[in-house]
């Protein structure tokens, strides 16, 4: 360990989680981990509703979501409360975009080849009903100007795209795209633009307005700590007409409108359990409460001292430098070629390590998340179970 890597500001925030211990967990990336405090009011929330259903979900549903949209709307900068929907999860808000778009036979949908498999099955499921093409662009690795990006993933661009997808944080790579650039240069031809912003919310700082995407999926989660289950689709006001509900519920021809379509559509799709939801405006002032600005750049710091002796370990060089620019709390570290089942089957069964290890093009990496709950002894463990796992 690096004499000049700081220690996480406040240890003792492990204890505000309800991982279980005697386990190295390194995987935050994949479901999130939701801190005591917040997830201790997602059961109140619960009990909330058991104490009056009626008049929870009747009467006091709207009120409460809307003040939830509210304090989640400032936090990723979106213009308005009512451009945001909450959903269960990003997925699920890809796929409100994807069936809603009236594409074409012969209509193109670009997306590049680090794209979360999810989304590529959408996404080739909703095109091949249409007798759409969706295309996967090659960003070719390493990177090290977020330009390369750009003018790599336009030599895809035609006279037939018409939508543009693209990951904020790549799910393989860990990599942080440059968006806001990718969708300002897709408006101006004229081009749709989704984002798919799965690990974005609470790992990096967004502000959806710069960002200019006309579709935007995030996760709550994940990196912001919110419970299970909650989620957002943004979409610009003037893309909202574009929006069809998968669900036709009382919000279609409501009876009493709310504030625009888009939030009657997305509000309400039957009896549901809005715990999750209601909960994130907490999730948001456990962070600002615990100076998160400061527990993400030692979480940072901490990444790339594992990145760089897993590198070592192997003498394989990265895919990306290491500045906040490229990543800030989930990174991939090269591995030399392996069975990447067999080794994260090994890894959690003999050394209690959860890690994904990524099998990518032809490539694989061990994807590292650094949350305020690490320590250096569990980046020290990694790397010791991979010296022993991969040189046996």
């Amino acid at each position: 360990m690096s004499a000049a890597t700081p220690h996480l500001p406040l240890p003792d925030l492990a204890a505000q989680f309800l991982l279980r211990e005697g386990m190295t967990f390194l995987n935050h990336g994949s479901f999130g981990a939701c801190p005591a405090p917040v997830f201790a009011v997602y059961q109140q929330w619960q009990r909330e509703l058991e104490y009056q259903p009626v008049e929870f979900l009747g009467r006091r549903i709207p009120g409460l979501l809307a003040e939830a949209r509210a304090a989640l709307a400032t936090y990723v900068g979106a213009e308005s409360p009512d451009d945001l929907a909450f959903v269960p999860n990003a997925t699920h808000a890809i796929n409100i975009v994807a069936r809603s778009l009236e594409l074409q036979p012969g209509d193109e949908l670009l997306a590049t080849n680090h794209e979360y498999g999810a989304v590529d099955r959408t996404w080739r499921f909703v095109c091949a009903q249409r007798g759409a093409r969706y295309l996967r662009q090659p960003i070719a690795l390493p990177l090290s100007d977020p330009t390369d990006v750009i003018e790599q993933l336009w030599a895809g661009v035609t006279p037939r795209t018409k939508v543009i997808v693209v990951s904020h944080i790549t799910s393989p790579t860990a990599l942080t795209f440059p968006v806001a650039a990718i969708c300002a240069r897709a408006r101006e031809a004229g081009i749709i633009s989704v984002i798919d912003g799965a690990h974005a919310p609470g790992q990096i700082p967004l502000d959806l307005a710069a960002i200019g995407a006309d579709f935007y999926a995030g996760n709550c989660h994940k990196w912001l700590c919110a419970p299970k289950g909650s989620a957002f689709l943004y979409a610009r006001r003037e893309r909202q007409p574009l929006l069809q509900p998968l669900i036709v519920s009382w919000g279609w021809e409501a009876i009493q409108p709310g504030p625009s379509p888009f939030v009657d559509h997305f509000g309400w799709s039957g009896t549901f359990d809005p715990a999750a939801y209601l909960s994130v405006p907490t999730a948001i002032a456990f962070q600002a409460e615990q100076h998160w600005d400061a527990v993400r750049a030692a979480c940072h710091a901490l990444l790339v001292e594992a990145r760089n002796q897993v590198a070592a370990l192997f003498d394989l060089p990265q895919i990306c430098p290491a500045s906040p620019e490229w990543f800030s709390q989930l990174a991939v570290a090269p591995l030399p070629p392996c069975d990447t089942v067999a080794l994260q089957r090994r890894l959690w069964a003999e050394q209690r390590i959860e890690i994904p290890i990524i099998q990518w093009e032809d490539r694989a990496f061990a994807r590292i998340a650094i949350q305020a709950y690490n320590t250096p002894d569990d980046v020290a463990r990694l790397v010791d179970a991979l010296r022993r796992s991969m040189t046996r």
